[in-house]
């Protein structure tokens, strides 16, 4: 257990198991951990916290990396939009918490990684905007399966030193994606071929701050998530 500690957000979700029916839950599927895990990082989950909207560094000050897991909508109302109708249920709790501590994350330095809904509050974070709804079942064919679509890297960025490819298969499931870019933050991958934005990094050194639309934690084979809990193993050995 001596690996970076690896926080990864927790969705907040009503869920169902034996004789409990409808209760609120923070939860994670465990293919986060287990990716963690095999890299070498201790996972740990962390639920939305009201204190660390206004004081984040009391949770940053405990791991050496943060995944943005994937999840619910964001709420509109976190970046100044209203509510589609394809939008779904929200809970603004989770992005108000997600938003600060990445902030916090980013500040210090500390390398962060967003998965899907992750890379989106990674933008939203930063000051940007999404579109509440894609229509494309090239990114969400059906309601709980992955889509497979091949994606594009920029050579030399952070998204393609972290994938190990200029272009790879990726599973997607998700229905929304930027639309204005947060500050700091520039495109460094793209859908095949209808060039939705897949990938976004921060661009103002060189700090693991990395958002991915697609789910590396699915596919044994992605060394995306290695890649972070390197970047958490440098920082901490340094």
């Amino acid at each position: 257990m001596s690996g970076p500690a690896v926080g990864i957000c927790a969705a907040v979700e009503r869920a169902s198991w034996t004789v409990w029916r409808d209760v609120v839950v923070a939860l994670s599927p465990r293919s986060y951990a287990t990716a963690v895990q095999r890299a070498g990082g201790v996972a740990l989950l962390l639920p939305p916290d009201e204190a660390a909207v206004s004081a984040p560094d009391a949770v940053v000050d405990r791991i050496d990396a943060l995944l943005l897991a994937g999840g619910s909508d964001i709420d509109p109302g976190a970046y100044g939009a209203d509510s589609d109708p394809a939008t779904g249920t929200t809970w603004p709790e989770r992005d108000a918490f997600e938003a600060a501590i990445a902030r916090a994350a980013i500040e210090r330095g500390m390398p962060v990684l967003g998965v899907c809904r992750g890379m989106q509050m990674l933008n939203v974070s930063l000051g940007g905007t999404l579109v509440q709804h894609l229509g494309s079942e090239r990114h969400l064919h059906s309601a709980g399966a992955f889509s497979d679509h091949e994606v594009r890297l920029e050579a030399g960025s952070l998204a393609a030193r972290a994938a190990g490819a200029e272009s790879l298969s990726v599973k997607s499931h998700h229905h929304q994606g930027v639309d204005r870019l947060g500050e700091r933050l520039r495109p460094s991958g793209w859908s095949v071929p209808d060039d939705l934005v897949e990938a976004i990094e921060v661009s103002d050194g060189g700090a693991f701050a990395l958002g991915v639309l697609w789910h590396p934690e699915e596919d044994v084979r992605s060394a995306v998530i290695g890649a972070l809990v390197e970047a958490a193993n440098a920082g901490v050995t340094s």
